[in-house]
């Protein structure tokens, strides 16, 4: 093998590290939303639970389902836009040794899926701060009603 070749080689396989690098950064987010949704929904069954047994505070029972549903629903997004972002790097690494292989004809193909998959990573967090904070206000919801009801009796 020419050293010239050899080079190529590793600068191509250099390449396609950084999309490797990100993969398993978005992998990481992935593992963390997926233990949030997972201790949203156990959550809500909690709930429905207490709301099927005619809890006294039902009315609140069913503001926190409707707060919990919406966060199940934005830990879903958060996580679709993570496996976009996980395609969109995979799809990265191998426009790079495709492009290589046919003599780089690609284009800006390899950077524009590199941009996508930047772009939603930036769009999962921003799912993901929405939802933290979410769940910051139906915990402090939850903290509130706590402290009237223990209030009147003490």
């Amino acid at each position: 093998m020419p050293f010239s070749n050899a080079v190529s080689h590793y600068a191509i396989l250099t390449a396609m590290l950084a999309p490797a690098l990100l993969m398993t950064a978005t992998a990481s987010l992935l593992v963390s939303a997926n233990t949030r949704l997972a201790r949203v929904v156990d959550r809500l069954r909690g709930l429905i639970i207490e709301w099927r047994h005619d809890a006294p505070d039902r009315a609140f029972r069913e503001d926190q389902i409707a707060r919990h549903r919406a966060r199940a629903q934005l830990v879903l997004r958060t996580c679709q836009l993570l496996y976009l972002a996980m395609a969109a790097f995979v799809g990265t690494s191998l426009a790079l040794a495709a492009d290589a292989i046919i003599g780089f004809k690609l284009g800006a193909l390899p950077t524009v899926l590199a941009v996508f998959g930047v772009c939603f990573l930036l769009g999962a967090s921003f799912c993901m701060w929405r939802e933290v904070t979410m769940s910051v206000q139906s915990f402090d919801k939850e903290l509130d009603q706590e402290y009237a009801r223990r209030k009147p009796g003490e």
